[in-house]
């Protein structure tokens, strides 16, 4: 069975994929393994570390930089 993007297990043609989509709809077998659960915390605490290393003045420019590409 082929691997996704992020080391999933999922079908390798339509057909397959079908049927899987057709048994989470009804309740056979739970949707749960596309999402990888600590990914999300690491990122957090990632960037919580991040911040902290960051001066006031850097922190301010890449805001900035991320409100003018919002925004631009």
């Amino acid at each position: 069975m082929p691997k996704g993007p992020r080391g999933e297990k999922r079908p390798a043609d339509s057909n397959a994929c079908a049927v899987l989509v057709g048994r989470i709809a009804t309740g056979e077998i739970e949707d749960d393994g596309y999402a990888v659960p600590g990914r999300k915390a690491s990122g957090i605490s990632g960037a919580k570390k991040r911040s902290e290393k960051l001066t006031p003045s850097e922190r301010s420019a890449i805001a900035k930089k991320a409100a003018a590409a919002r925004w631009g």
